[in-house]
């Protein structure tokens, strides 16, 4: 029984950087705010010659075909007066292996979600100090995990951000190269090629906050039980 326990709080401490990353980039990726920051801080309206009102439906329509049950997006915007199909051949197909993989985020997030609210659920249940900082131990165990994790992928951002990038699609999409496109005629690349870093980086921040909180009040409660029982 013992040994039963303390596996779950094993696996409790593992799901939480899958937790916390998971939201995170579920989050980001839903962030319309996002992409109009980088439309602007980058210039996308002068790259792409669209102006800022179809920008705003081109993000909004990535969001919702994202959130949708469409296999392929279907995408019409003005520019220069005509209406056309923002992305081609390549780009869809590529945006539907996205659109897998962001699904697969959901699953994930949703299934550590189910984990860590059932162990906490259990551990509140007995209504025991013993068992709360068994909780708090391993929200504390799970945080600093999830800290390591997040400092480890910063540095590597931070000085090989085009390697893995590069190492992320080469793994994600091994079926096809769709992933390979044209930054000067393909407008995906051209929407999102600036804003990548600065999403990864939102991402890799939200994780490593979340875990900071977390594992911050975890840490004062424990001290603060501490100083009660002694």
């Amino acid at each position: 029984m013992k040994a039963l326990g303390v596996a779950a709080k094993w696996v409790f401490m593992l799901c939480l950087p899958f937790l916390l990353f998971t939201a995170s980039l579920a989050c980001t990726i839903n962030s319309l705010w996002l992409y109009n920051y980088g439309f602007e801080k980058y210039g996308v309206s002068q790259v792409t010659g669209l102006e800022d009102t179809e920008l705003e439906k081109a993000a909004v329509g990535l969001v919702s075909y994202f959130n949708s049950n469409e296999e392929y997006i279907s995408l019409t915007v003005i520019k220069d007066g005509q209406p056309f199909e923002l992305f081609n051949y390549r780009e869809t197909i590529h945006l539907k292996d996205v659109k897998r993989l962001i699904w697969l985020d959901y699953r994930v997030g949703l299934g550590t979600l189910v984990y860590v609210l059932a162990y906490a659920g259990v551990c509140l249940f007995w209504r025991r100090p013993k068992y709360w900082r068994h909780l708090a131990r391993g929200v504390v165990g799970g945080s600093g995990l999830t800290l390591g994790l997040m400092l480890a992928l910063g540095l590597v951002s931070l000085f090989a951000f085009d390697w893995l990038y590069w190492q992320f699609h080469v793994i994600s999409f091994t079926g096809n190269d769709f992933w390979v496109l044209d930054p000067t005629k393909d407008y995906l690349l051209m929407l999102v090629q600036g804003v990548q870093y600065d999403a990864v980086i939102l991402i890799f921040t939200a994780t490593a906050t979340g875990a900071v909180v977390l594992g911050g009040v975890s840490g004062l409660w424990l001290r603060f039980s501490r100083k009660q029982l002694s």
